[in-house]
């Protein structure tokens, strides 16, 4: 895995039942190992500068059903199922924005 000059890779998060894009977050190699260790998709978040449990919040986590490297290895598919919307708007997607 190549991680950025951050030590972060982009982590696209796909619904294991619609495939639908649900989110870009990224991962540092911590909130990867939260990830796999707990079946929580966590993530490092670069405004608060700490790992971030997708969830912790709202409730709408979402459950790691798998995990898949681009060619390169400098990118993460993460197949998930979400107990509830994934957006911080309350949409399912973080790209249901009306011009789709």
């Amino acid at each position: 895995m190549k991680f950025d000059t951050n030590g972060l890779v982009p982590a696209i998060v796909q619904d294991s039942q619609s495939l639908k894009v649900l989110m870009l977050g990224y991962m540092s190699k911590e909130s990867l190992e939260l990830t796999i260790a707990t079946g929580k998709v966590t993530f490092w978040s670069r405004s608060r500068n700490e790992i971030w449990v997708k969830g912790a919040t709202s409730g709408n986590f979402l459950n790691l059903v798998s995990l898949a490297l681009d060619c390169d290895s400098d990118a993460i598919l993460v197949s998930a199922a979400p107990d509830g919307p994934t957006c911080h708007t309350g949409s399912d997607s973080c790209f249901d924005n009306g011009d789709n």
